[in-house]
């Protein structure tokens, strides 16, 4: 593929930064909200749950399908079309009238954002076909992630002071128009291939698994595990998971080409992700209710709360790529795992000190952890792969990291779901351990799975 001029590419990185951005500028907007629409809508943790799951349930739901397509009719018009319809949703969410439409919205805001995600990786891969300058594009398209989730908190906290939650949904608008007209303008036309199946069978088998798996963990804070309902739903989620294993394996063109997981680094990349979101929107997401319920914080204290923990994203995202070619992916990710689980293990004894400060270096630790870990195993996710699957491949890394926020939310939430601060310190303390043990195993993973230089780039 014949490069881009300069000016070109960069307006290239420049649209899908902004796809990425407000992909994630609505995880973290809106647990700033949670105290705001429990007092704006009646919602209690369960109601609360579903308001961020329901985004969460569908972008990883179609992100395969969403990679496929992206493949089979040209990245650019799917990347728009993914545009589209996350800021209509956006519009639909800020204008609802009960929590019922919001959850609904929130369900078509994750159709945009899995259209929008695999394919803006694609853009990227096509607009720079040099390995470091793709990596270097890479990690500014996470720190367009990481200015989401640092501006985030402090921005929705000062919004919903002034105009209330449903302005931190408006603001998803000139947002959008502006990477409309930068891909429209400046992103040549992507190759399709017609020839690729969208496998709808096996879509079918991955909504429904993902569906039935999140209402388990989601309803379980309310109706308790042993609840029939929700050991039913795990039944079926289990029998859905195998079904669609065997759709795969037997399909022509199968939506995740089962081959796909011979590739190590690709294998140990998908668990990171994981593994990586499980902790981190896990953690958000209580800790959210732990500066609003428990210390009784404003929205907009909550948001500079969080401004340590979000802030080192951005500059440790853009590090990430420079390290990488120097350290090796493999080193990289594990040092920034294991940074991560040292920054959430000492959040336990700061806990228990009076005031914010005790927080502060923790969060810049398990914040900074992540960010050295996301560009470098979705770097190795790219190289692993040829050029045909780049889709495919960003699609299933990004499901699997949507699927750990799914579980990081519904898990930690169970845990800290009794009124009270008796009820909810525990939990916190607890949610706090199970995060240090996941992100040892992490490091594990990506020391025995990532490759430890530069090397092995099949994408071209």
């Amino acid at each position: 593929m014949q490069a881009l001029t300069r000016p070109t590419s960069r307006s290239v990185q420049f649209a899908t930064c902004l796809g990425f951005f407000v992909v994630l500028m609505d995880v973290s907007v809106v647990n700033v909200a949670l105290q705001s629409l429990h007092e704006g809508l009646d919602a209690d943790i369960t109601a609360l749950q579903w308001v961020v799951n329901a985004y969460a349930l569908v972008f990883a739901s179609l992100l395969l399908m969403a990679g496929t397509l992206g493949d089979r009719l040209g990245a650019k018009r799917v990347f728009m079309l993914g545009f589209g319809v996350f800021s209509l949703a956006s519009l639909g969410c800020g204008l609802s009238p009960s929590l019922g439409a919001l959850i609904g919205w929130r369900l078509a805001q994750g159709v945009g954002a899995a259209l929008l995600v695999p394919t803006s990786l694609s853009l990227l891969q096509q607009a720079f076909v040099d390995d470091h300058a793709r990596s270097r594009a890479v990690g500014w398209w996470g720190a367009g992630g990481g200015i989401a989730l640092a501006a985030g908190p402090v921005v929705g906290g000062l919004l919903i002071a002034a105009f209330g939650w449903r302005s931190l949904f408006f603001i998803n608008m000139p947002v959008g128009l502006i990477g409309l007209w930068l891909t429209a303008h400046h992103a040549p036309s992507s190759p399709a291939q017609p020839e690729r199946s969208l496998d709808i069978p096996g879509q079918l088998a991955a909504v429904l698994t993902l569906a039935s798996f999140t209402f388990a963990l989601t309803q379980a804070s309310q109706w308790g595990w042993c609840n029939p309902m929700i050991l039913g739903a795990l039944a079926a989620s289990l029998v859905l998971t195998m079904l669609f294993v065997w759709r795969q394996s037997r399909a022509a063109q199968p939506m995740l080409p089962l081959g796909l997981f011979h590739d190590p680094a690709l294998r140990s990349a998908s668990l990171i992700g994981l593994v990586a979101n499980l902790v981190f929107y896990g953690m958000v997401f209580t800790l959210s209710l732990y500066f609003q319920g428990i210390e009784q914080f404003t929205p907009e204290q909550t948001g500079l709360a969080f401004l340590p923990m979000m802030a080192v994203l951005m500059v440790m995202n853009i590090l990430a790529s420079r390290l990488a070619r120097r350290v090796g992916r493999r080193s990289l990710a594990s040092a920034g795992l294991l940074i991560s689980a040292v920054g959430y293990l000492l959040m336990v004894p700061a806990l228990t000190m009076p005031g914010f400060g005790w927080l502060i270096a923790p969060m810049l630790l398990s914040g900074s952890g992540i960010a050295l870990t996301i560009p470098t195993i979705t770097s190795a996710t790219l190289m692993s792969v040829p050029s045909a699957l780049a889709g495919t491949a960003s699609g299933l890394l990004n499901a699997a990291r949507q699927v750990g926020g799914i579980v990081g939310v519904a898990w930690f939430g169970f845990l800290v779901r009794g009124p009270g601060p008796q009820a909810f310190m525990p939990g916190l303390r607890e949610a706090l351990f199970v995060a240090v043990a996941a992100l040892l195993l992490a490091a594990m993973a990506a020391f025995k799975g990532l490759p430890p230089a530069s090397g092995g780039d099949r994408s071209r």
